[in-house]
């Protein structure tokens, strides 16, 4: 296994974030969603308030893994945990351990930050990442159903008026 080196990702690092993006977007088999730029990353990522934080994994000196993460929160734990959105290793440079290399820094920043947890989702039909997050402990949380509102769902459930029982005045 060739050693993986870990940095924070900058502003200076959002032309490479938008092509890892892309490259995931392609593996995922939909290219034609990615909507982000690099303006839209630059403000998101390293503007105020950040959005999110990147981790970028390097192999001999080339830019070879991201981590795309940010927080999210348990009531019932009353403590943060740490939400994977982006896992990404290039082809050529799987199988090395990288991508669990990625995965323990993550979760040394979660015990770091006293998070509760450490999630994040993956797609059903990707079988080598479900094996692969299972031989690591990872437990598919299978009662639970991912929600999603976006595009003009979210727009029509931005507008709806609140019921009186609901409204403030």
């Amino acid at each position: 296994m060739s050693e993986l080196q870990i940095r924070t990702a900058t502003e200076a690092d959002v032309p490479l974030i938008l092509q890892f993006i892309r490259d995931l977007a392609e593996y995922e088999r939909s290219p034609h969603e990615v909507e982000a730029t690099e303006e839209s990353l630059r403000t998101t990522l390293f503007g105020n308030p950040k959005f999110a934080e990147v981790l970028i994994g390097e192999d001999e000196g080339a830019a070879v893994a991201f981590a795309l993460f940010f927080h999210n929160y348990s009531t019932w734990t009353g403590k943060p945990g740490l939400y994977l959105e982006d896992l990404f290793v290039k082809p050529e440079a799987r199988r090395h351990g990288h991508g669990r290399t990625l995965l323990s820094r993550l979760a040394a920043i979660a015990k770091e930050r006293n998070c509760a947890r450490f999630e994040w989702a993956v797609l059903d039909w990707n079988t080598p990442a479900i094996e692969f997050y299972k031989s690591i402990g990872a437990v598919a949380m299978s009662e639970w159903h991912v929600m999603r509102v976006s595009g003009g769902a979210l727009d029509a459930l931005a507008c709806y008026p609140a019921s009186p029982r609901t409204s403030r005045s």
